[in-house]
């Protein structure tokens, strides 16, 4: 009779984890109350949203999934490192047991603690790209018809408000804020009485002829204060969000060209679960994979290579005599830039040894590149001599960039590769990673070509384009400045990708907060 009841408890214990642990992570189990709001069950038309202020629910109403696990795993994985995120990731099942208010300050305390508040950029450089990939095409239309956006979030306010304001154009972030000392998160959230003081003269300001219109989650925003002063307040429900589909690229009401963090996929328990199973793995082989390149010549290091899961594709072999004569100058190379690693395939691909030029490339990744390395001086003159004395040498690559960008954009190219040749080789690159980016901008930068090694299955695609001459374009003469924007478009047409005249000093500014410049000087003891 014991051992029935134990198995009848044990049965029931299983059955109730199981509904905890089936449902999103994290839902309130509220029911809405009060009776002078109007709840909705559908949207109110389109011609009706415009000139009203909205009330958004960013989990419930506006992010295709209401789980917030993995935004909080990218903060822990990319401002606290991988031990970290092996915490917060230990810690998911005692999560989905707790309630939404215990875990949720669980999370924030994992993912925050001693974590310097001047150097956090996690919610401007890495949560953006992934939030807009969870953007619900239906809400994010909804949205756009509002005169005024007020948006409440669960999570702290410092991981959202960024992507809302830059990205949306929302004009107000309700959320609780992270508490600090000494320059340092603690970990700890304010109240939410403490939001209530600041968002209740919003509302007396507002027009009651108009009213505001809400639209929240019906497990989780019905309750909160905001709704409360809402006319009227539409609760979106879980089934209705798995209806909802992707903003899709081209929609998005801001160009998301630049971003930040090592992470490529969207970190939910299972994924982050795969990449901490795989570590073990990839970290040897990345670095076997990079001794075999740094030690061995091409012809074998590319079976090699492709023998561990790397896939490289030359899909337009040069069309010319790739050996100079010796008393020739060698030839240029133009490309666009998405790894440190750009040279290397490109001398891979024509079997031989090239010179790179950087704009800034820190010592480690110089010692251990395979080819030379040249870094430029910022000083046109003297980059240009320095350029003109390699080129007599040999060939020569320059990632006309100036520094990398991962999405399908190219930033404007330095036209100083147009001084210093007749003609130049345009060559078009693609990477394809699965788990980890091969780039940085806050992080160790010669850990750049380990990351992309350590992808499983890790991709380029090389692709030589036609001659293009320095002298003319289209039988009329031209300056070097009108060569690099034509390099520039022959190389996007190439690719799909677009072209922009973003710099990289705009790129560093947006991710990092500095100008990108590598010290290279030592430093005095």
């Amino acid at each position: 009779m014991a051992s029935k009841a134990f198995s009848k408890s044990l049965l029931s214990f299983h059955r109730f984890l199981r509904r905890r642990l089936y449902n999103p992570l994290f839902l309130h189990r509220r029911t809405p109350h009060g009776s002078h709001l109007k709840f909705q069950k559908s949207l109110l038309p389109m011609e009706q949203l415009s000139g009203r202020t909205l009330v958004f629910d960013v989990e419930g109403g506006l992010l295709r999934s209401s789980s917030t696990f993995p935004y909080f795993m990218l903060v822990a994985l990319e401002a606290g490192g991988f031990s970290r995120g092996l915490l917060l990731l230990l810690l998911y099942p005692l999560l989905c047991y707790f309630s939404h208010e215990v875990g949720l300050r669980m999370m924030t305390m994992v993912c925050f603690f001693g974590i310097r508040k001047e150097g956090l950029r996690v919610g401007r450089a890495v949560l953006p790209k992934f939030f807009l990939e969870d953007l619900g095409l239906e809400g994010f239309e909804v949205l756009k018809r509002a005169r005024m956006r007020v948006c409440h979030t669960r999570m702290p306010r410092v991981m959202v408000e960024g992507f809302l304001k830059e990205y949306l154009g929302v004009e107000v972030v309700v959320g609780r804020e992270l508490k600090e000392f000494g320059g340092y998160y603690t970990g700890l959230m304010e109240e939410e009485g403490e939001v209530e003081l600041e968002t209740k003269a919003l509302f007396g300001q507002e027009d009651s002829s108009e009213g505001s219109f809400g639209i929240g989650s019906c497990t989780n925003s019905a309750r909160h204060h905001l709704f409360s002063r809402c006319k009227e307040v539409h609760l979106v429900t879980e089934s209705e969000k798995r209806t909802w589909h992707a903003l899709p690229r081209e929609q998005y009401p801001k160009k998301l060209v630049f971003h930040d963090g090592r992470v490529a996929f969207r970190p939910t328990p299972m994924n982050t679960l795969l990449m901490f199973l795989w570590l073990p793995l990839g970290v040897p082989l990345s670095l076997f994979r990079s001794s075999v390149f740094l030690l061995l010549p091409y012809r074998i290091a590319i079976p090699i290579g492709a023998f561990s899961g790397m896939k490289s594709r030359l899909i337009s072999p040069p069309t010319f005599n790739t050996q100079r004569p010796p008393d020739a100058r060698g030839h240029l190379y133009v490309c666009n830039h998405r790894t440190l690693l750009d040279p290397i395939y490109i001398s891979a691909a024509l079997n031989k040894l090239v010179t790179a030029v950087t704009y800034s490339i820190s010592p480690i990744s110089e010692a251990l590149s395979p080819i030379r390395t040249m870094r430029l001086t910022r000083n046109k003159e003297e980059d240009r001599r320095r350029m003109a004395r390699l080129l007599n040498r040999g060939d020569l690559v320059v990632c006309a960039e100036g520094t990398t960008c991962r999405e399908p954009y190219l930033l404007r190219f330095s036209p100083l590769f147009a001084e210093l040749t007749d003609t130049v080789i345009p060559v078009a690159l693609v990477t394809r990673v699965s788990m980890f980016y091969g780039t940085t901008a806050s992080g160790f930068k010669f850990l750049d070509p380990f990351y992309f090694l350590a992808n499983p299955y890790p991709e380029y695609d090389v692709e030589f384009l036609e001659n293009v001459s320095t002298n003319s374009i289209d039988g009329r003469s031209c300056r070097s400045h009108d060569v690099a924007n034509h390099v520039q478009h022959k190389i996007g047409d190439a690719l799909g990708f677009e072209c922009t005249t973003l710099t990289r000093k705009d790129k560093y500014m947006m991710l990092a907060g500095n100008e990108g410049i590598v010290d290279t000087k030592p430093k005095r003891l």
